[in-house]
C-alpha cells in the first residue's frame, strides 16, 4: 500500500492531460477517446450487467492462479463481492470499450476473464470483434460465460486453462488488442510480454492493468516500456498501454483520466 501511496503522488506531478502533448497520435487518442464524454447505448448494457453482478449472491469457490487478493481472506466468495471489490471499476470498464471502439481491433486476446466485466467491455466495443478470453479459475469463469449469454454479445470464445498454456496451444496467432489482468508477478509478467511480442503487428494494442500492484510489477512495467520494440507507451497509474508503431518515436506520456 505504500508503494501504490508513494507512486500516486508521484505519477500526479508528472502527468498532464491532452494539452499537455505535442504527438498527434497522442493528442487524437486523448480527445476522441480518453477524454470522449458521449453517451453511449454500450453504457447501458456495461450498467446491466454491472448491477446484475452486483446483486448475485450466489458463493463460488476461486482458485487463484497469480498474486492474490488483498480484500478476500476466503476462496469461497460471492459473486456480488468479487464485482465490487475486485472487478474493474465502472470509469475503467468504460475506457476499455472506447478504446476498443476506436482502434477496431478483430482479434482481441484477454488475459484475467474473472466475472467477465472487461470481457463484455471489450466485446462490444467491436461486436464484429473475436474476444478470446482466458481464465484459470473454472466456476469464476463458469459464472462469467452465464452473463454473457443474457447480453448481445457476439463471439466470444473462453479458455479455462492457464496462460502459459493457452500461450503453448496458439502459436501462431496475431492479435490486434491484447488486455492482461491477472498473475501480478514480475517475472511472468514480462514473460506474458515476451510471449507476445510473437502474435503482435505494427497496430497492436497492449494494456496492464495494475501496473502500481507492488514494486514488482512496477519493475516489470519498467522494463517492459525500455524494450526496443515499444515505441509509445502510456502510464494513466491503473493500467499501462504499449504501442509498436515504427511510424512514432519512441515516447513515454503519464496521463491523467
Amino acid at each position: 500500500m505504500k508503494h501504490q501511496i508513494l507512486s500516486y503522488l508521484s505519477f500526479l506531478l508528472r502527468a498532464t492531460n491532452q494539452h499537455g502533448v505535442h504527438s498527434p497520435f497522442m493528442y487524437q487518442l486523448l480527445t476522441q477517446c480518453f477524454y470522449d464524454k458521449k453517451k453511449y447505448d454500450a453504457y447501458k448494457t456495461l450498467k446491466n450487467h454491472r448491477a446484475a453482478l452486483h446483486s448475485d449472491s450466489e458463493k463460488i469457490e476461486v482458485t487463484d492462479f497469480g498474486a492474490g487478493s488483498r480484500v478476500f481472506k476466503t476462496n469461497n466468495r460471492k459473486v456480488a463481492d468479487i464485482a465490487r471489490h475486485a472487478g474493474i471499476t465502472k470509469k475503467r470498464q468504460r475506457l476499455l470499450f472506447r478504446l476498443v471502439q476506436y482502434f477496431q481491433p478483430n482479434s482481441i486476446v484477454e488475459l484475467g476473464t474473472s466475472l467477465g466485466m472487461a470481457t463484455t467491455a471489450m466485446s462490444l466495443g467491436n461486436p464484429n470483434a473475436t474476444v478470446k478470453t482466458v481464465e484459470g479459475c473454472p466456476n469464476t469463469l463458469a459464472k462469467a460465460t452465464h452473463y454473457f449469454s443474457k447480453y448481445p454479445l457476439q463471439d466470444i470464445q473462453t479458455y479455462n486453462q492457464s496462460f502459459d498454456s493457452f500461450f503453448n496451444e496458439n502459436t501462431s496467432e496475431i492479435y490486434d488488442f491484447v488486455f492482461i489482468d491477472g498473475n501480478h508477478n514480475k517475472e511472468k509478467t514480462i514473460a506474458y510480454f515476451e510471449r507476445l511480442l510473437n502474435h503482435i503487428h505494427n497496430d497492436s494494442v497492449l494494456v496492464f492493468d495494475d501496473i502500481y500492484w507492488n514494486t514488482a510489477m512496477t519493475e516489470a512495467w519498467q522494463e517492459i516500456i525500455k524494450h526496443p520494440k515499444v515505441t509509445v507507451s502510456i502510464d494513466t497509474f491503473q493500467w499501462g498501454l504499449v504501442f509498436f508503431r515504427k511510424e512514432q518515436r519512441k515516447q513515454h506520456f503519464s496521463i491523467r483520466l
